[in-house]
């Protein structure tokens, strides 16, 4: 899976927000400075190209919506981050968010709870 740019994901979080919708309905949510719809419009057919998006004809328009999911997306970064930052060690990635960003015990509990409700 390919690597979005901040632009395309911002839109993919949209998209995956919305589940379906036209340019107009992605620029709606889109936060402040709201982009130029031919700037929206271009890549989400980007994303198209790239396999992430889809759409419906409709009338003269087109109804976009998501081919990959978020958790895919999202689980193929991580793992992208683990990897080039973190020598592949997961263990290495929390002990630094433990260090640099103050992370709360009960947050670490709650993470052990998960991980032993996977194993």
């Amino acid at each position: 899976m390919k690597q979005l740019t901040k632009a395309e994901e911002e839109i993919m979080q949209a998209l995956w927000q919305l589940k379906k919708a036209n340019v107009k309905s992605l620029i709606k949510i889109l936060p402040e400075p709201k982009p130029a719809y031919n700037t929206v419009s271009t890549i989400v057919r980007i994303l198209e190209s790239k396999g992430f998006v889809d759409y419906e004809k409709q009338g003269k328009g087109h109804i976009y919506f998501p081919i990959v999911e978020k958790e895919a997306y999202s689980n193929q970064s991580i793992n992208k981050l683990v990897d080039n930052y973190f020598q592949g060690s997961f263990e290495s990635m929390v002990s630094f968010f433990v260090k640099k960003n103050n992370v709360d015990v009960k947050d670490i509990e709650t993470l052990l709870i998960e991980i032993n409700k996977n194993k």
